[in-house]
Order: C-alpha cells, then structure tokens, then sequence
C-alpha cells in the first residue's frame, strides 16, 4: 500500500482477502494476479478521517469511503440502480455523509464563481480578508495603519461582518463545519511530532507571505484569477507549480520524515464512532447549516451583496469539505506519485467558470486585473514551496481546521502572520516588483474574443501538459521497475 512521505500514517489491514479466502501461503502465490483485478489501495493520511476507526477487511479506496461513511453491510450502489425510489436515508449516506468525487465538485465550485463574481462584484478570495484580519489584530494593540500602503490597496474599512470577503469567508467555515458534522467527521487530532508545528507555521508565513505579494493566492490569481483573464494569474500558477516540485523535494528530506507505525488486524475490531454520535453531530450539522441559510435570506433584503456572499461561502465550504478539494495535493501529487486528478479537476473547473465570467464582463463588470510583474512570479515561488512545506493551502486548511486537525491551526495563523508581514513590507517592495508594471487583462490586450480562446487555448495546453506528466511519470516508474527486476536475479 502506497502512503505519502512526511506523514505518520496507520495502515490497518487486513488478514483475510476481498473475496474471503485464506491469507495462506498458497494464496499469495497469485498475488501480483489477483491485485490486477482489484481497485486501487487507498492512501491514508495523518489528516484522513478514515483513519479514526480500525477497519478489519475493506482496503480498497471505496470500501473504505464505505466504512467511513455509514458502515460495513451497506452497498454502495445507488437506489436508481437498485431499482427502487430514493429515501431521504439514502440521499443523506449518498450526498451528504460520503465523499463527493472531486471532478464535478471542483467544476461546481467554478460556476458558482463566475456567479458569484456576477452577484457580488468581486471574485471568491480568500488571503485578502486574512490579511485584514492581522490588521485589526495590530489596531487592536494600538498599531496605526493609517500610512501602511498595501492596506490603501485592498482596504481595512469595517469588520468581517460587513465586508463581502469576510462574510463569505464565514460562510466558508459554517459550511466546511456543517459538512463534516454530518459525516460525524469531526474529532481532535493533534500533530505527532514537534516537526510538523514547525513545517505548518514556517510553511504557512511563506505561503501567506507569497500569496499576498501575487495578490492572491490558489483561489484569486490561480482558480479564481485566470477566468478573470488577468495575465498575472498564469505567471503565479507556473511559479506555483515549479515551486510545489521545490517544496515536495525538501518535504523528502529525512528530517521531514517520521516513522510509520504498522498495525495487523487479525480479527474483527468494533468501529469506534458510536451511531447515536453520528446522528446527534448530523441534527447539529443540519441545525447549522440551516440556521445560517435562515440568516444570510434574511441579509439580502437588508444588504443583498452581504447576503449572497454567504450564501455562496456556505456553498464554497460545502463542496471544499466534501470533495476534500486541496490545490496542495494537485500540485505535490503531480511530482510525487503522478496522480493527476485533483489537478485535472482544477482545469475544468477554471474552464467552466471562465465563460461565466466573459458573460458578465460582456454586459459591463469589470474583471480583477493585478500587476504582471515579477511580484507574481516570486510570490508564486513562495506559495507553491510554502503550501508542500506546511501539508495545506488556503483552502485546505480551513476544512481540516473545522474537522479537528490542530496541524491546520497553526497553518491558518502562519497565513495570517504571513500576509500581514507582507503588508509590513509592501512600501519597499512594490516599486520595484509590482506597482510599476502593468495590469494586464487579456480581453483588451487581444480583444475579447481573442482573449477567450487564448484563455481557453492556454487551459487546453495545461491539461495536455498534465496527461503527459502522469504517462511519463508511470512509464518511467515502470522501467524503474522492469530493471530492479532484472538486476535481481543476478546478483541473487
């Protein structure tokens, strides 16, 4: 079974095989034949909550998702293919407890981008709001901001409750909390080791530092960024990627590394998480995440921009959680293990909101354009070294956070301290790096039509570039292989 480096992981499995037969000597003798036919391993985590509860016999990827989300009896076939109407039982287990597959999920979260952009004006961002937050954090110790050039850029009017970016954001963490109440995901877990403090806040400063010099960071000059047609979103995300292949390098080192601890199941172990937990952590979940609807319908009569933009945080959260969306692991997976998927779900999901987002600057909004200088490309070299070092980006660590995950505390608080070291230095650094280049929105540099096929274009070459990635990586894995094997025999 497969794990990734630089967490501790508990792999519990199991003695007896899939189809019930004996783990016996005889058995293993067709072992690479028998594995053939079966779905792939699932990779465990020291932030999965598959690993709250010991599983005796499913190993595989959705035998495990089974287990997690109601148990070991039930199937995972749908009522439509069961032939039979769907219950409220069955939408629950199947669309609000189990995970959601990441590829329509991350393409939902980009139309809802593009609608958000047009209901509210602005783009879903996150590390913007985090960096006001560290300014009131200074007010509040009487620091005076007053003359701090980069909070003239993006604003410190107000509180969290009164500005759009801040009541998404909340949205955000009342929809990743709901979520994960429902799937009775939610527990304490602390970090194993000293190490892993250390890699959350020194990675998150960089991250949050990186993310706020490119004037965003994986949502608004990445995922958010590029549909807005701003060149300097594609020179964060190539500085991101190459950055991500730095981090997962030192990620690697063996300081980073720390024991794996095995475990044997022989017999059959209780599941830990009590039913009546389950379904009391789900009232309160469901209470929640209605409660907030109640609230956020009753703010748009009041202030329909506030309004819509907790609704669509609330939306943000859900799926993020669900889907367990990380821009980390596309990129660290890329050079680490050669998945592709997240990173593939990335792409639609920037194609999908892409149009949405021409459609409204056709009928007259203004897209986000922000310098494409050279603060884009080294604020994407940070970010990208910055998310791999700490296990998490600004969206990854908020739904960790709320499931439990103490690590992705200290990440959050490494972000904000980032961005707001960030703000600290500005006035020095953005003559020379950023405020004297230009914006560059492409929809006028090439004309609109232009300007969406290159967007569009550009996308295509990235999923390209992915899908050749993946094959080399395994076709190199594979020679790998082929000649250890070779090798063996002769110096055995």
């Amino acid at each position: 079974m497969e794990f990734l480096v630089g967490y501790q992981v508990q792999i519990v499995q199991a003695a007896e095989r899939r189809d019930g037969g004996s783990s016996s000597d005889s058995g293993r003798k067709n072992h690479k034949e028998h594995n053939r036919s079966r779905p792939p391993r699932c990779i465990c985590r020291e932030d999965s909550p598959l690993l709250q509860a010991p599983i005796e016999r499913p190993t595989t990827c959705r035998a495990l998702l089974q287990h997690a989300s109601g148990g070991l009896g039930q199937t995972l076939r749908t009522p439509a293919q069961q032939g039979r109407n769907m219950t409220w039982q069955d939408f629950k287990h199947q669309y609000l407890v189990r995970f959601w597959s990441p590829v329509p999920a991350v393409i939902a979260a980009g139309v809802l981008s593009a609608y958000y952009f047009g209901l509210t004006g602005t783009f879903w961002a996150v590390t913007g709001e985090f960096t006001r937050w560290g300014g009131h954090v200074l007010q509040f110790f009487g620091v005076d901001l007053s003359n701090w050039g980069y909070f003239k850029v993006i604003g410190l009017q107000g509180t969290p409750l009164t500005r759009i970016d801040g009541v998404m954001i909340i949205g955000m963490f009342v929809g990743c909390f709901s979520a994960a109440l429902w799937a009775n995901n939610v527990k304490l877990r602390m970090p194993n080791h000293r190490i892993r403090v250390v890699q959350a806040i020194v990675g998150g400063i960089i991250a949050g530092f990186g993310a706020r010099l490119a004037m965003g960071c994986n949502l608004a000059a990445f995922f958010t960024g590029i549909p807005q047609f701003s060149l300097h979103a594609w020179f964060f995300a190539i500085a991101t990627a190459i950055g991500s292949l730095f981090g997962a390098k030192v990620s690697m080192l063996p300081i980073f590394r720390i024991p794996v601890k095995l475990q044997k199941v022989n017999a059959a172990q209780p599941l830990s998480a009590r039913e009546a937990q389950a379904k009391k952590r789900f009232r309160i979940g469901m209470f929640l995440f209605v409660a907030f609807i109640c609230w956020a319908i009753a703010k748009v009569f009041d202030a329909p921009k506030l309004g819509f933009a907790a609704l669509f945080g609330l939306m943000f959260g859900l799926i993020i959680e669900r889907a367990q969306v990380c821009f980390t692991s596309a990129f660290r997976d890329l050079w680490l293990t050669g998945r592709t998927q997240m990173a593939k779900a990335i792409i639609f999901g920037m194609a999908a909101g892409t149009i949405g987002v021409y459609s409204y600057v056709q009928l007259g909004l203004d897209p986000k354009i922000f310098w494409a200088g050279p603060n884009a490309v080294i604020g994407g070299l940070l970010f990208g070294f910055g998310i791999v070092l700490a296990g998490g980006c600004e969206t990854g660590w908020m739904y960790r956070a709320v499931e439990g995950q103490v690590h992705y505390w200290w990440v959050g608080l490494g972000n904000i301290i980032g961005s707001t070291l960030l703000a600290l230095v500005w006035d020095d650094l953005a003559p020379a790096i950023a405020i004297n280049y230009d914006k560059i929105n492409l929809l006028k540099a090439l004309g609109p039509q232009a300007g969406l096929l290159t967007t569009y274009v550009m996308l295509a070459i990235s999923l390209l570039l992915v899908l050749w990635w993946e094959r080399h990586f395994f076709n190199r894995k594979q020679r790998q292989q082929s000649i250890q094997a070779s090798v063996r025999p002769a110096v055995q």
